[in-house]
């Protein structure tokens, strides 16, 4: 089904320029989408640094599982990444597939097998035919070029409504340094240690130990710290390349990860998750409001963030927000149901700056028409403090609307 764009896409995409040491093509491979590419490769200088953090399903896709297995080698020579097709839960076939694609994508970026990275995204349980696509990469590979993510991010696309880019420049010593990032997500977003698909590159010349450093630090707080819907994919990748290629303008190279002189490029990177992680959120499927939910005043920041998502993940919840309806009885329910340690009696909620209950009751200077008024944002806040301790947790999410269903429910016919 066709699926106008979401009303919370940016009013403009960032423009994400060549990155030194990486080369990019796309392709109509016909997976299961007619008329769009549907098939990434992306093509490294060697030497190429990579990290990467992915879910912790039980349930991983045969992609995923090639992924950890290469991750150890810390280089990467070549990314393929295809849409239309998750290629989980596809048993020995899967293998195959994957399998195949490697050497396709080692032949053609001239690499070793143990430096192609995988991920494929779409329907779950089909078989993935590598012979629809594996032809394709030799002469992807000759034709890539540097100045191609705006296409990347199209390919990669399932039932987002729209690509998410970012990128940033930040100095590293005297030089001056480029991150370009790329994701895709819609549904299936409740990531655990990774998002939906996300693909991240500088020329900075860091050591993959620090790369995996700074990406799973800076995921707790972006990809790990949002959700849709509450479901974890099997495919959730996130990964980090380096090409190092910025050490001949005079960048130092870095291989540890407390070295003062990453302080600049970690906050940019963080920021940098951060936004593609909040444009998933708002690209949620049916999504009309992006609902940011802070929790404070928990015994533990562990236990802030669980009754944060218990906020964030309860339709009940984001249903409301989407009637616009100011249900604050509804955020209560969810922090009583979360499991974690709590008061009604010292119970306060806010819908923005507007506190609607407090010490187990409804505030006093309680205004319906105003808080209603505040319901109509785009993006609501939504904060409850739970009275017993200093922990403090936020995440984010959207609301919940008659679209999401209408797309999950034909997702496969």
């Amino acid at each position: 089904m066709s699926v106008a764009v979401s009303p919370l896409a940016p009013k403009k995409y960032a423009k994400l320029p060549p990155l030194d040491g990486i080369r990019i093509a796309t392709a109509e491979a016909g997976i299961k989408y007619r008329n769009r590419t549907d098939l990434l490769l992306m093509v490294f200088d060697k030497g190429t640094e990579v990290a990467g953090v992915f879910t912790r399903t039980k349930c991983p896709s045969a992609p995923v599982d090639l992924c950890r297995q290469n991750l150890g080698g810390g280089k990467a020579g070549a990314l393929v990444v295809n849409s239309g097709n998750a290629n989980a839960f596809t048993g020995k076939k899967g293998r195959e597939t994957t399998s195949l694609t490697a050497r396709a994508a080692a032949a053609a970026a001239a690499c070793g097998e143990g430096e192609v990275f995988l991920a494929s995204t779409g329907v779950i349980g089909e078989p993935l035919d590598a012979g629809k696509f594996s032809h394709l990469l030799k002469d992807m590979a000759a034709d890539a070029s540097a100045d191609r993510w705006t296409d990347a991010g199209k390919a990669i696309m399932t039932t987002d409504t729209y690509p998410k880019y970012a990128t940033a420049t930040v100095r590293l010593g005297d030089a001056e340094v480029t991150i370009n990032g790329i994701a895709k997500g819609a549904g299936m977003v409740a990531p655990d240690m990774a998002t939906m698909l996300s693909f991240i590159a500088t020329d900075a010349p860091l050591a993959a130990p620090v790369l995996q450093q700074l990406l799973s630090a800076g995921t707790r707080t972006s990809f790990n710290a949002i959700t849709v819907d509450s479901d974890t994919s099997t495919s959730d990748t996130l990964l980090l390349f380096a090409t190092g290629a910025a050490e001949k303008r005079g960048a130092p190279r870095i291989a540890d990860p407390k070295d003062p002189r990453l302080t600049p490029f970690r906050r940019a990177l963080n920021r940098m998750l951060k936004n593609l992680a909040l444009q998933v959120v708002r690209d949620g499927e049916g999504a009309r409001k992006q609902v940011e939910v802070t929790v404070t005043g928990a015994k533990s920041a562990r236990s802030a963030r669980r009754i944060a998502l218990s906020i964030a993940n309860s339709p009940l919840v984001k249903t409301a927000v989407a009637g616009e309806d100011a249900n604050w009885g509804r955020v209560v329910m969810a922090v009583g149901k979360a499991g974690e340690p709590a008061d009604r009696d010292r119970l306060s909620v806010w819908f923005g700056d507007i506190r609607v209950a407090r010490d187990g009751e409804r505030d006093p200077d309680y205004s319906e028409a105003a808080t209603s008024a505040y319901m109509k944002k785009d993006e609501v806040r939504i904060r409850a403090d739970i009275g017993l301790g200093r922990g403090k947790a936020t995440v984010w999410t959207c609301d919940l609307t008659k679209a999401y269903v209408e797309i999950n429910g034909d997702y496969r016919s």
